[in-house]
């Protein structure tokens, strides 16, 4: 399949994704949320995301734990966001409801995250647009399950830590960012779509960047896809 029937293909399993969940409520006016967590005496924090269809925006940069603002036109999309801290060990979830809609419905989240503050990431997607510019983040791993649609992830700036980055596609296209001057190992493993590497030299069935063996903090990637296209680019 060639690459121009892909966003052809990804809107129409788009469309069956939001039309088959569930019974489709009715639309009405955007309604606007904004949610923050304090900063606390958590070492570590899991954040759990599960999204069933809009667009997610991540990004770092916000002085206390999590702000997140919320747009949607489907009440029953109001998200659920709890917090939890248990010996230091901080739970996060924000929870779409799940639910279909009509076409014209809208649904965005917009979170940051403190910068200094170790993190997990568990990223559930169902249909939908996700840009995640993570670089700036205290990251300790990251697993993401794509639904439909497209992702691009930006992991470039200087990790704090060795971290493993897991993604799983579905229908569409995944696009990653890495730092060319990180200690980075990749596997990739795409569909129908395939997978292209940029700024990594191949080693066998994987790809490395020329500072692997000697970086001082490295990244473990593992991508798959289903239908759609892998692209890795490291600068």
């Amino acid at each position: 399949m060639k690459r121009r029937y892909f966003p052809l293909l990804a809107a129409l399993a788009l469309c069956g994704c939001v039309v088959n969940i569930g019974n489709r409520a009715a639309t009405g006016p955007m309604e606007h949320e904004t949610r923050s967590i304090d900063k606390d005496n958590a070492e570590r924090v899991h954040a759990d995301l599960h999204m069933s269809a809009g667009e997610l925006r991540v990004s770092g940069g916000a002085p206390n734990l999590m702000t997140a603002d919320f747009a949607y036109n489907v009440a029953a999309w109001k998200p659920d966001v709890r917090y939890t801290n248990v010996g230091g060990r901080g739970n996060l979830t924000l929870d779409q409801p799940k639910g279909g809609a009509h076409g014209n419905a809208k649904n965005t989240w917009d979170l940051r995250f403190n910068d200094d503050v170790p993190i997990d990431l568990s990223m559930q997607l169902g249909a939908g647009e996700a840009r995640m510019d993570l670089g700036m983040l205290d990251l300790r791993s990251v697993d993401l399950q794509m639904g439909v649609g497209e992702m691009k992830m930006d992991l470039r700036g200087n990790p704090k830590h060795d971290y493993d980055v897991h993604v799983r596609g579905g229908v569409g296209e995944a696009t990653i960012y890495v730092p060319a001057t990180a200690g980075i190992y990749a596997t990739a493993a795409g569909g129908i779509g395939g997978v292209e590497v940029t700024g990594l030299r191949k080693v066998g069935s994987h790809w490395e960047s020329d500072s692997y063996q000697s970086a001082k903090t490295q990244i473990h990637l593992d991508v798959s896809g289903g239908v759609g296209e892998i692209k890795i680019i490291a600068e």
